[in-house]
């Protein structure tokens, strides 16, 4: 296959083009900073020489967008939103400028997009959506990606938590501050973390592809969530630490103020099943956070 990774300079287009590269598929990345052979020059929001590497693609996935890994000024909220929209309005306006489009589309979303929440269980069908700044984000970007239909292009929009990976994203900091003594719950530790292997999470795209009865909106993520609790005393078990000092609210606070970032990332509940990949029979090789550990440390 020929897929093309917009927005995949990060740990999450890295690792996919690694493992669709395994498979001997042709991967190129649109960024802002080229900086390898499969690289290709886009500034995220506007038509360029990189369209031309849609015609008679295979995959486009879309990974574009401002991390949320920040504090949330109004400049940076303006960012966040902007980078989503804009990146996926471009992509729609190449995608309709070409002959033989890609026959998928997966564009990134969030599972941020339901609610606060640790006792429901949110699947695609019966998921509470709310709204706040991060929420609103995620439904403004899939209403986005969902506006234009065009006939031969499956859409599919991709509500991810957090993804763990030896190389990138969260889990590294998980285990840097579990070292530090300082892996104890953070705030109440009751807010349920939803999160998948990286390996899964590839093999998740490489299922969806492969499965053309999966389209519209899909929560991509292991089907067992735990509490953040649980989380920090599975990790510090693993890592043979014998305690890890709790961070209650108003100390997560401060720290978010130095660090630059928001204590939403930490303490909001996030309690998602993946329905339609269970359904549609994907195995997870990594369904229980146990079973992760095992191959991440």
């Amino acid at each position: 296959m020929k897929i093309i990774i917009a927005g995949g300079a990060g740990f999450l287009g890295k690792e996919l083009e690694t493992y669709f590269l395994s498979l001997n598929n042709e991967v190129k990345i649109l960024t802002r900073n080229p900086k390898n052979k499969n690289d290709v020059f886009w500034d995220g929001k506007t038509l360029g020489d990189w369209k031309s590497k849609l015609e008679n693609a295979d995959v486009l996935i879309n990974l574009a967008g401002k991390s949320v890994d920040c504090r949330y000024t109004e400049k940076n909220r303006n960012e966040i939103l902007s980078s989503r929209i804009e990146s996926t309005k471009a992509l729609q306006n190449a995608v309709d400028l070409c002959e033989n489009p890609p026959k998928i589309w997966l564009n990134a979303s969030s599972a941020t997009i339901y609610i606060h929440s640790e006792t429901n269980l949110n699947t695609e069908q019966n998921g509470i959506i709310g709204d706040d700044f991060s929420m609103n984000i995620c439904k403004q970007w899939e209403r986005k990606f969902f506006k234009v239909s065009n006939i031969n292009i499956r859409k599919v929009s991709l509500r991810t938590s957090i993804v763990l990976g030896k190389n990138g994203g969260a889990f590294p900091k998980f285990v840097q501050i579990s070292k530090l003594g300082l892996g104890g719950k953070q705030g109440r530790g009751t807010q349920m973390m939803s999160w998948i292997h990286i390996e899964d999470f590839c093999r998740i795209i490489e299922f969806i592809i492969s499965n053309e009865n999966l389209k519209g909106v899909l929560n991509t993520t292991a089907p067992n969530p735990l509490s953040n609790g649980k989380m920090m005393e599975l990790l510090r078990k693993k890592l043979k630490i014998p305690f890890g000092i709790p961070s209650p609210v108003w100390l997560l606070e401060i720290a978010a103020l130095f660090i630059k970032t928001e204590t939403e990332l930490m303490l909001k509940s996030r309690n998602v099943f993946p329905q339609k990949l269970i359904d549609s029979d994907f195995n997870f090789h990594y369904p229980t956070f146990e079973k992760a550990l095992d191959t991440l440390i």
